[in-house]
């Protein structure tokens, strides 16, 4: 099986490197790059063309709804999981509404990232238990 591609959004470099560690803990999964902010994401989604995006909400230059709505107009099939820190369940529903395919909040990344990337990959949507529990 080829390895599942996936692009980082994150503006902290040190989240990324740390998050790109543990995607990586799965030999079949694969960080083939890394954006900083939204309009380098969007540049780097054209190149690469992942089968995964993992996106911050809160980012320069372009935002991580807004990137996900573009990313999800020009390539429908690259699903998005939202990685942040905001519990607000409006912001949930809005991600959700620009064609997010999951959303896990930050403090919950350790116990369920791979759990989230694999419902993701396999069509069905996840959300961070803790944002209903």
């Amino acid at each position: 099986m080829p390895p599942y591609n996936i692009i980082i959004a994150d503006d902290h470099v040190l989240f990324r490197q740390g998050l790109r560690r543990l995607i990586e803990e799965d030999p079949e999964l694969r960080v083939v790059d890394e954006a900083g902010d939204g309009l380098e994401l969007l540049e780097i989604v054209e190149k690469f063309t992942p089968d995964m995006v993992i996106i911050d909400i809160n980012m320069p230059r372009l935002r991580g709804l807004e990137a996900t709505k573009f990313i999800k107009e020009l390539y429908a099939e690259v699903k998005i999981l939202i990685l942040t820190m905001n519990k607000t369940k409006e912001i949930v529903y809005q991600a959700m509404n620009c064609g997010a395919n999951g959303y896990l909040l930050k403090e919950d990344a350790n116990e369920t990232l791979h759990t989230a990337i694999k419902t993701i990959r396999l069509g069905d949507s996840f959300i961070s238990p803790l944002i209903f529990g």
